[in-house]
């Protein structure tokens, strides 16, 4: 497991003590890829980019594409990492493999309807796919590999 799964895993837990159900390296469009997207009781859509170290976040030069995805942005970070690197308006989680604590709530940015009720529909698939996937590993994305 790398560093940033370690915290994706943290987060997960912690998210779903609040009733949110996450999935993990999450594609909302071509070119995006998030490091959990979470879906909470009320519909709401959360983003979470998961940074394991300085060079991980200088790295990262698309995060802003991953706002118009959510109604809330996070960055989920450990212990070590220097958090004064982050945006300030973004939300931040303290996250080890283990749970996690938001430590900054961002301001809301509601989706608009039709991409909120898109990206359900998405998260719905893409989460019935992976378990079917580890249910019988011999079907693929389009039917049976």
């Amino acid at each position: 497991m790398t560093p940033g799964q370690t915290l994706a895993r943290g987060v997960c837990r912690h998210l779903r003590g609040y009733n949110f159900v996450t999935i993990e390296e999450f594609v909302p469009t071509a070119g995006l890829r998030v490091d959990v997207m979470a879906l909470g009781p009320k519909g709401e859509v959360w983003v979470i980019e998961c940074k394991s170290s300085r060079a991980d976040y200088h790295s990262d030069n698309k995060w802003q594409g991953y706002l118009e995805w959510c109604d809330r942005y996070f960055w989920a970070v450990d212990e070590a990492f220097p958090t004064d690197l982050l945006p300030p308006d973004s939300g931040l989680i303290l996250a080890d493999g283990y749970g996690a604590e938001i430590m900054r709530m961002p301001s809301e940015a509601k989706l608009a309807a039709a991409r909120r009720k898109k990206l359900t529909q998405m998260f719905a698939r893409h989460a019935a796919l992976r378990l079917q996937a580890l249910r019988d590993p011999g079907v693929g994305v389009n039917g049976i590999s």
